[in-house]
């Protein structure tokens, strides 16, 4: 099946980002699909996608028949497809091999099938947290435990709210690569015990500046057949440490946006990154260094590199 297009943001030189669309190996400014036509962002785009969606794909024809002239891509900068998202929805351990995993090294029985009722989400600042491809991404200054998590990311193309799983996939715009940095040893607050309301710490654990790496563009919906059929990697200066698919899912991504959509209302611009697989650093006892490089990769999706400060 031909490709439709990626949707992205770019810059060129020192200019400002800009909504763009990848065809082969160029991109083209998404501009000429706005009304009126001007610098428009990602989130513009999103805000009425279906209208965007068609523009988007017709101008895409045009760049394949060589009709409009776009620049190559490695003479752009790419950065996170959106700048600036709604919210960030994060999934906690739904992949049956990483809980697996996990259960090990807490000493644990793993739990049977069917017993946990519901997906479990934690919500993630929509700003400050996003990197995009290729930035540097500082580790926090009071952690030495800084682990990686590669993800599926999925973003919110029309509103949904108390949807069923079988239509949820319909509100889906387009998928992304995503790593979900996690600072292990700030997740808990030392001076508190076990018992305290006050002892977990999300924002320090999950919260900090660029912990939230995403990219390298949006593939639109229709691009992918099955979110539940992609191979999902992640390597550690080119040594894997991540090799699952997302056919481990607990929860798949309809369950996950059905689930959401009865609790609030998913806008579009919203994020969703659905768990990762077994060979997070924490399993290994493994933590990511300042000068370490990560790359994670999802089959149809791209790649995504991080560089850790």
């Amino acid at each position: 099946m031909q490709q439709s297009f990626r949707l992205l943001s770019y810059s060129v030189a020192n200019g400002p980002a800009r909504a763009g669309i990848l065809v082969g190996d160029s991109i083209y400014d998404a501009a000429a699909c706005a009304r009126p036509q001007s610098r428009v962002s990602v989130n513009d785009l999103l805000s009425d996608w279906q209208a965007s969606h068609d523009a988007l794909a017709s101008y895409a024809d045009l760049a394949r028949k060589g009709a409009i002239a776009g620049i190559d891509l490695g003479t752009a900068t790419l950065h996170s497809p959106i700048l600036y998202p709604g919210t960030i929805y994060c999934a906690g351990a739904n992949y049956r091999d990483h809980l697996e995993e996990m259960m090990t090294l807490l000493k644990q029985p793993a739990p049977q099938a069917g017993q946990d009722a519901a997906p479990w989400h934690f919500l993630r600042p929509n700003k400050s947290c996003v990197a995009g491809p290729g930035e540097h991404v500082r580790r926090p200054a009071d952690s030495a435990r800084l682990d990686w998590e590669a993800e599926l990311a999925v973003v919110i193309g029309t509103p949904a709210r108390n949807v069923a799983a079988e239509d949820a996939l319909k509100h889906v715009a387009g998928y992304m690569v995503a790593n979900d940095l996690s600072a292990r040893d700030l997740a808990r607050r030392s001076d508190k015990t076990a018992s305290s309301p006050f002892y977990f710490d999300w924002t320090a654990h999950k919260g900090f500046d660029g912990a939230c790496p995403m990219g390298p563009w949006i593939t639109p919906a229709e691009d992918v057949s099955d979110p539940q059929a992609l191979n999902i990697r992640l390597w550690v200066n080119g040594v894997i440490k991540q090799d699952s698919n997302t056919s481990q899912m607990i929860f798949s991504v309809a369950e996950q946006i059905a689930h959401l959509s009865r609790r609030v209302t998913l806008h579009p611009g919203d994020v969703i990154l659905t768990g990762t697989p077994a060979g997070v650093g924490t399993a290994r006892n493994e933590f990511l260094q300042p000068g370490d490089n990560v790359r994670v990769q999802i089959e149809h999706l791209g790649y995504l590199e991080t560089h850790i400060d």
